[in-house]
């Protein structure tokens, strides 16, 4: 270590396992960083990604200055010039079209950014608009709706308490790779590894023998799109057994006889034939969760981007409630953050409501207020009142990560009067972009993790100033979206301390607090101030000076149980059977007797990777962490594939050709390809990233298949056709 280098610590931002890094620093520059063996939550583990914090900190191609395009050209300019445009051109759109006339995308990466937690609402608000896209509807929203109707809020999703369970159930998931979602569990890895040396019990549901499946006591290579044919079964199971025992919720349910009547031909001699399972199999995985001392079924991303998402989704929680494992230490409980709301008295609540609009042009429900990013191309071309004019996206990538990518690009490149991209890349996306406004890297910011906190597996806080000062000419993510919201909403030119001010005041007002009381608040810019109000109003009743003051965390304690207080339905109870729910087992029911005709499509993870916007890091790629295609040696010798050929994947949206990775990981009937992939696009400037562009799988969708209740784009499960490329 050189004399002019030091140590920072800082929460790592590039996956959901949000693990504590010792970053070191020279100068300016981080050139290496490790786990933190003294942090709360992830006490020293790190994967690879966290690893090339400093290659993905310092990459040469992330953009320092703001774009704007003149005469069809994107060149360097001046913040002030970048908003100035903003503020002449978005108003101006709204004022003569309406607030319809702009669209939102927000990408993943605003789940780890302070400024991603903050400033969203507010831009919605400022435009008032109600075409609001997100990755969700590509991940997870099928969870948050599924939540929304048993427990009356979107946001109250009960994670695996994977300390403490005696059995875990994973279906769809693969936390050897991907570190966890919807789980913010640091060491997911070593946590399943502790499952089985206490003699716990790990069963795995996949059509891929994944990492995690080798891992497994049990492993069933389930049909891909049939997880809630199985979860329906194992329910059934579980009623007509009578190893029902929803333990102390058994006073807080409502709707147990519908729910029994509605699983009761769901049985594992009628859900066999296309789960592709053996009936006796399906009823040993039911009994041995029935009998787990302490369970917790967790389902992700292969069980929620198929066509019964949601109702996957909902099952998982209603075998969790059945079980007695839901709110139990070792089961699935509700963690309770730092910034939570103080929890509220039990009682009757709004409830949650699906479809309160719906889309313009294929009159898509809305689902937590957003509408499925399937449906943004159309809205973008097809004309009439309504018609999205102008575009925002901050921190994502739909071209790569919507289906039918190719069909957007052309609706971004000729569909729009103005766009505008917050992405530090020029992307596949951002490419198209009036203006585009760069963050500075993760080293200059401050950190906080507003969503992750509520989804971890033990209650903890912890906050990373910037472990680097700001480089000159660069601006604080949270003064760019500040500085955003008050362009887009007619106040430019108004001070970006503003819009927290006003945050600030509306939170104190609504809690009843005199206003004088913003003077107590610490921090030095607007956010952390905020912050500093949402810790003092939270829970724990914590401030910001106290975290500074442990910057390796705060331990809270293990998760505990929470019902009654979570709940926000209209009854006041878990609601087992809500009618949106009732009203989608029908089509379950149909897809008794589907069977694929030829091949289908799933998707795959890897740890050094996280959707679309980490394959610019050169210690990332290579490897295993390539983009092939993943096809069964039987499957293989019939089409007459060998390893390394190139392939030709055709399905409704189009085809692509990927070099035939031929393994018996994959069961047959199955291929995969992962996820993210497709940088040769022209005009983008990802040097790396186009040096080895792979291609994008959701070019093979055609965007018409949804989840219809929450309005997740199907991306697994996919009928694909696979022949040799001449």
């Amino acid at each position: 270590m050189s004399h002019d280098s030091r140590t920072a610590l800082r929460v790592c931002p590039l996956c959901e396992a949000a693990c504590g890094l010792t970053l070191t620093v020279e100068g300016s520059r981080v050139t290496g960083a490790r786990g933190d063996r003294e942090d709360v939550l992830s006490q020293g583990f790190i994967c690879p990604k966290g690893a090339s914090f400093g290659g993905l900190d310092g990459d040469p191609d992330r953009l320092r200055t703001p774009l704007v395009r003149i005469d069809g050209v994107l060149r360097e300019a001046t913040w002030d010039e970048a908003f100035a445009l903003i503020a002449e051109r978005i108003p101006a759109l709204v004022d003569e079209h309406g607030a319809q006339s702009v669209g939102v995308y927000l990408g993943n990466p605003n789940v780890h950014t302070m400024a991603g937690g903050l400033y969203p609402p507010l831009l919605l608000a400022a435009l008032g608009t109600r075409n609001v896209f997100t990755a969700s509807t590509l991940d997870q929203m099928p969870k948050h709706v599924s939540s929304g109707l048993l427990f009356g809020d979107a946001h109250a999703i009960p994670v695996p308490d994977l300390d403490r369970t005696a059995h875990l159930l994973l279906i769809g998931a693969n936390p050897m790779e991907s570190n966890g979602s919807l789980c913010t569990a640091p060491d997911f890895p070593g946590k399943l590894k502790a499952l089985r040396r206490r003699g716990g019990t790990l069963t795995v549901v996949d059509p891929r023998r994944t990492r995690t499946a080798r891992l497994a006591d049990r492993h069933a290579a389930i049909r891909p799109g049939t997880d809630a044919l199985l979860l329906a079964a194992l329910t059934q199971v579980v009623v007509e057994e009578k190893l029902a025992d929803p333990g102390v919720l058994g006073g807080h349910l409502e709707g147990y006889d519908e729910l029994a009547r509605a699983v009761a031909d769901f049985t594992p001699e009628a859900v066999g034939a296309a789960c592709d399972l053996d009936p006796e199999t399906i009823r040993e995985i039911a009994r041995e969760l029935a009998a787990a001392p302490a369970a917790a079924v967790y389902g992700r991303i292969g069980s929620c981007t198929v066509e019964h998402g949601t109702l996957a989704s909902w099952l998982v929680d209603v075998l969790n409630i059945l079980t007695g494992n839901l709110d139990r230490p070792g089961g699935a409980l509700f963690p309770l953050s730092a910034t939570a709301r103080a929890p509220r008295p039990a009682g009757p609540g709004k409830g949650f409501d699906l479809g309160r609009w719906a889309s313009r042009v294929s009159g898509h429900p809305e689902a937590k207020g957003e509408l499925p990013v399937a449906a943004l191309a159309e809205e973008i071309e097809t004309p009439g009142r309504g018609r999205i004019r102008a575009l925002i996206v901050v921190a994502g990538n739909p071209v790569l990560s919507a289906p039918d990518g190719n069909r957007l690009d052309r609706a971004l490149a000729d569909g729009l009067d103005f766009m505008v991209s917050v992405d530090p890349y020029l992307n596949e996306t951002a490419r198209h972009a009036d203006v585009v406004l760069p963050p500075p890297p993760p080293s200059q910011s401050a950190h906080f993790d507003f969503a992750l906190n509520s989804l971890a597996v033990r209650n903890q806080v912890r906050y990373s100033p910037p472990a680097v000062p700001l480089d000159e000419g660069r601006m604080d993510e949270c003064e760019i979206l500040a500085r955003l919201v008050l362009a887009v909403g007619g106040n430019h030119g108004t001070p970006h301390e503003a819009v927290d001010d006003q945050v600030i005041a509306a939170t104190l007002d609504k809690a009843g607090i005199p206003r004088e009381f913003a003077t107590e608040l610490t921090g030095t810019t607007g956010a952390e101030r905020r912050l500093d109000l949402m810790l003092r109003l939270g829970p724990y009743g914590l401030t910001l000076e106290r975290l500074l003051a442990h910057p390796h965390g705060i331990d809270l304690g293990p998760l505990e149980p929470r019902v009654p207080q979570v709940l926000r339905t209209r009854s006041g109870r878990i609601e087992l059977l809500p009618v949106p729910i009732a009203a989608d087992l029908p089509r379950l029911r149909a897809a008794l007797g589907a069977k694929p005709a030829g091949l289908v499509l799933v998707g795959r993870r890897h740890l050094r990777s996280n959707n679309s916007w980490m394959h610019n890091i050169a210690s990332l790629r290579g490897g295993s962490n390539v983009c092939t295609l993943q096809i069964h040696p039987e499957d293989a010798a019939r089409i007459g594939i060998a390893q390394g050929d190139t392939a030709r994947i055709t399905a409704t949206g189009g085809q692509v050709e990927a070099p035939a990775e031929i393994t018996d990981s994959v069961r047959p009937g199955v291929v995969s390809l992962p996820h993210g992939w497709g940088h040769n696009r022209p005009g983008t400037r990802t040097e790396v990233a186009a040096g080895d562009p792979g291609v994008n799988v959701n070019q093979l969708l055609d965007g018409t298949l949804l989840d219809p209740l929450s309005g997740t784009a199907v991306l697994n499960a996919v009928p694909v056709s696979v022949a040799p490329a001449t």
